[in-house]
């Protein structure tokens, strides 16, 4: 094999970008509502860690980048208490948490929610299944 034939080897997923208009507002909610740790902020840019994954809220560059992020799903333990939080912090539901899946080791919950942008967010919990 040669090195252009060999494959990517692609490992982890490193940044995500999301496209905001209010870069300030959009802080506060990524680092006071989800709680996520903000790594550091640069002219219009804020930079956030989610579980080693880096999370860029940024201002579409051009006409053809303006348009809602991908769906990004967060995982919490307990989905429940999670939703009932965010709820008295004001975060506006699309529903309430409810039942996608049962697995063979788990059942899979979500709920999803909106962003002060309105993009389309996600929780998801893998419930333990009672024995």
């Amino acid at each position: 094999m040669t090195s252009a034939t060999l494959p990517v080897r692609i490992s982890r997923l490193g940044q995500i970008a999301i496209n905001v208009y209010d870069v300030d507002r959009a802080t506060a909610f990524y680092r006071d509502i989800l709680g996520l740790p903000l790594l550091f902020t640069t002219g219009a840019l804020a930079f956030f860690d989610c579980g080693g994954v880096r999370l860029m809220l940024s201002r579409p560059e051009k006409p053809e980048f303006d348009h809602p992020s991908s769906v990004l799903y967060f995982t919490v333990p307990d989905i429940v208490s999670a939703h009932r939080q965010m709820l008295s912090r004001g975060v506006h539901f699309e529903d309430t948490p409810h039942l996608i899946a049962k697995m063979p080791t788990h059942d899979l919950w979500m709920t999803f929610f909106r962003d002060p942008e309105k993009n389309l967010l996600a929780l998801m919990c893998e419930m333990p299944q009672a024995k």
